[in-house]
């Protein structure tokens, strides 16, 4: 992706180096990516309290004096990326609501190491990049981008890109009133018959980034292979890929974001058409 002499946004909020502050209940509510991770984690006999026990070791430090953070050259210039992504998602998301009369209320995204605090709890970073509706941001420790090449086998700097753009996409749900009917559902439904809405909102969240992905590769930002590198990512997080790699199979009925086909599908698909016209995964899978 081409990012150099780009805007970088002005909506991160730098909390790396920082402690989580207050606790609270592990935010494992807002969409991210790394939701399966925690499941499978569980489920395979993982200590609950292992996941909000301190910080894990950062590779940079905080200078007392100044206050500010200092990462190794490499994660600095993964930060400068993920802000030009946002920048991106900020211009493309304010013109298409324009589009359709309604104002795009840009997110701010929250870098932080080991466990951050949210207004949807504490969570660890083992939990992957992740949005809280509650207060509108993303949280990114920029350490799932290692995560992504070695755990998912999905490298390239635009299967990062397409993580920042989904997790984008569960804001623009929130901002068009899903994620409020949501929790609505959530209170009727079991939570087996929640799973399904649960994969529907995530199979959308990847189509909304299709359409961001669409729009950046009409102002020329791809380059050859950013589109190949989404794919992989998406089919890496698949719910199929990820339980049969942690204990050799897949249970159906334990999804909640997606196979590794949908997860592909969906993403084309907003790529396709680029609009927020075509993108009911609510519908299509019948709910």
């Amino acid at each position: 992706m081409k990012t150099r002499g780009r805007r970088g946004s002005s909506n991160i909020e730098d909390r790396r180096g920082q402690g989580p502050g207050v606790g609270g209940p592990i935010a494992i509510g807002g969409g991210g990516l790394g939701i399966i991770g925690i499941i499978l984690f569980l489920l395979l006999g993982g200590d609950p309290g292992s996941l909000l026990g301190g910080e894990e070791p950062s590779s940079g430090v905080r200078d007392g004096g100044s206050g500010e953070y200092a990462g190794t050259e490499q994660e600095e210039e993964l930060a400068d990326f993920v802000s030009v992504v946002l920048a991106d998602t900020e211009d493309v998301w304010s013109e298409l609501f324009r589009q359709e009369d309604m104002t795009y209320e840009d997110p701010k995204m929250v870098l932080y190491t080991g466990s951050v605090q949210s207004a949807c709890g504490l969570s660890s970073a083992a939990v992957g990049p992740f949005y809280c509706p509650g207060d509108h941001k993303l949280y990114i420790d920029l350490s799932f981008y290692n995560e992504l090449q070695t755990q998912f086998q999905a490298p390239g700097d635009f299967a990062m890109a397409y993580v920042v753009a989904h997790e984008v996409g569960h804001h623009v749900q929130t901002l068009l009133g899903i994620s409020d009917e949501m929790a609505k559902v959530r209170q009727r439904v079991s939570e087996e018959e929640y799973n399904k809405y649960s994969v529907a909102m995530e199979l959308q969240a990847d189509y909304l980034a299709g359409v961001w992905a669409k729009h950046d590769q009409e102002s020329g930002y791809l380059d050859p292979g950013d589109f190949e590198e989404a794919l992989r990512a998406a089919s890496a997080v698949g719910d199929d890929t990820i339980q049969r790699r942690a204990r050799g199979y897949a249970v159906p009925e334990s999804f909640t974001h997606g196979t590794s086909e949908q997860r592909m599908y969906w993403f084309k698909r907003g790529y396709q058409y680029g609009d927020l016209d075509h993108g009911d995964t609510f519908k299509e899978l019948g709910l």
